[in-house]
């Protein structure tokens, strides 16, 4: 019987090459469920398999969009559920990896979404928030929907506006935990890589600065030369790379900053690591040995 076998883990603790070795050994297939690999356009920034890892085993969902296109976790489940049900019918097994937790859920099942906005609310709510400040938009959200204040902090903009648009129409930002955390379905392994945390600081300062000697800021002036989606836009280090663009910073700051950032989003991956139901920690080096025994 085929399998399901996601490795999840924080940005450069090695899930591709983990994951790479695993479909090598069990003649498998890798599925991305990283949200910004999906697109074409960055693949130094977005840290995309190389042309040798694409050749040496097939890959799916990577590279598949133009920066213009406005993307969505339901968008993605619907077409990795898809890619899924198409790998498994020819007997192989799906090698699932990446470190968006929520596209790893919509991977595995489909999600209950909030309904679509009732058009002009965004932009309501967006004036609001810079007309009279974070902290009045922040207590009227407090006021309608009390769990979703609490897990948005008041700084961040685009969610606040996101979930006071949500709670005109009833819903909410918060997720249904029973919903979102339920088991993963049958057949389905859940790898979490463990990486020290000095190791994983040195990863990713190792990894961060060969972005730059990669190229990573002739691939961004080439993106930012046609239009970027919203979600494109927030690909992850493009506002540090545009400032060095824009004579704003000079590299090394650049490098800083981006560092910086990878380190705070890495944090947040551990958190959904802890969140995962029946997920098995490894470490990088061990994947295959975890799937075999």
């Amino acid at each position: 019987m085929t399998r399901v076998i996601a490795v999840f883990g924080p940005t450069a603790s090695g899930k591709s090459a983990a994951a790479l070795e695993l479909a090598q050994s069990l003649d498998a297939e890798i599925v991305s469920c990283d949200a910004m690999q999906l697109y074409a356009g960055l693949p130094v920034l977005t840290n995309q398999p190389s042309p040798e890892e694409l050749a040496a085993v097939p890959h799916h969902l990577v590279g598949i969009w133009p920066l213009d296109h406005e993307g969505s976790v339901a968008e993605y489940g619907r077409l990795a559920r898809g890619v899924i049900a198409e790998i498994r019918a020819r007997g192989r097994d799906a090698v699932l990896v990446g470190g968006s937790g929520l596209y790893l859920r919509a991977a595995l099942a489909p999600l209950d979404l909030p309904p679509r906005p009732r058009p002009g609310d965004r932009e309501r709510f967006a004036e609001l928030y810079d007309t009279e400040g974070a902290g009045a938009a922040h207590a009227l959200l407090t006021s309608r929907d009390p769990a979703a204040a609490t897990a948005v902090h008041p700084n961040d903009r685009r969610r606040v506006v996101r979930a006071l648009e949500l709670a005109e129409i009833g819903a909410s930002l918060a997720p249904d935990e029973a919903s979102l955390w339920s088991e993963p379905p049958p057949d389905t392994v859940i790898l979490g890589l463990e990486v020290l945390p000095d190791g994983l600081r040195s990863r990713i300062a190792q990894r961060t600065r060969a972005m730059f000697e990669r190229g990573v800021e002739d691939e961004v002036r080439r993106a930012l030369g046609g239009e970027l989606s919203s979600t494109a836009a927030r690909i992850h280090g493009l506002q540090d790379v545009r400032a060095l663009l824009a004579g704003d910073i000079d590299r090394e700051e650049a490098i800083r900053r981006l560092d910086v950032r990878t380190r705070q989003y890495a944090k947040r991956q551990r958190v959904w690591m802890r969140r995962l139901p029946g997920l098995r920690p490894v470490a990088p080096g061990g994947v295959v040995d975890a799937v075999m025994r």
